[in-house]
């Protein structure tokens, strides 16, 4: 017997993908008000953090990056940091004081009133990015959640929770790449407004 080409896989993921992009549309609102938040508190000169775990951490340490270097536009480097890229602090804290304190312990030494926590997690039930936002709210930070299908624990902890309505991990992630590069735009839009 032949081996399948893949194309009926390759379709039906490409039809996943275009549904999930569609279900994005009633997110517009909550992704315009966590992109205001990441701003004002930029324009206040505060510090975005990011956390996740797996995939997750892959896209905070993405969008970590996007906003010190350049997203679309020539502008300062702004300040975010990805919560798990210092391997020696990561591992110190989960030898130390145990895996799910690995976010929540970095917030504390890192977080101020006014910066933003953005927590990242595809079921929306990580413990460790559940308490990191905990510690964030207790600390006055503000905190936007992503997360997928109807948004785990993580909707009710954060300020503003964005949940890709899918229940595919993969569908999920690539929901959250998405959000955060409209994010990302948007942020540079506010506060790097093209010189005539």
């Amino acid at each position: 017997m032949a081996p399948s080409d893949g194309s009926d896989e390759i379709l039906v993921a490409i039809e996943e993908h275009a549904r999930m992009l569609d279900s994005l549309r009633s997110l517009a609102p909550a992704i315009a008000r966590a992109a205001g938040v990441v701003a004002d508190c930029l324009a206040a000169g505060g510090h975005i953090l990011f956390c996740g775990n797996g995939g997750s951490a892959a896209d905070a340490q993405h969008l970590a990056a996007e906003l010190v270097g350049r997203f679309l536009k020539e502008s300062r480097a702004f300040p975010a940091i990805a919560l798990h890229a210092n391997t020696s602090v990561l591992t110190a804290l989960g030898n130390d004081y145990g895996f799910e304190t690995i976010f929540a312990r970095q917030v504390e030494a890192h977080g101020r009133p006014g910066d933003v926590l953005v927590g990242i997690s595809t079921s929306g039930n990580s413990s460790n990015v559940l308490r990191a936002v905990v510690t964030a709210r207790q600390l006055g930070l503000a905190t936007v959640g992503l997360s997928g299908g109807s948004g785990g624990q993580l909707a009710e902890a954060c300020d503003i929770c964005l949940a890709v309505p899918s229940s595919s991990t993969p569908r999920v992630q690539e929901g959250h790449i998405l959000i955060g590069h409209i994010i990302c735009g948007l942020v540079e839009d506010a506060l790097c407004p093209e010189v005539p």
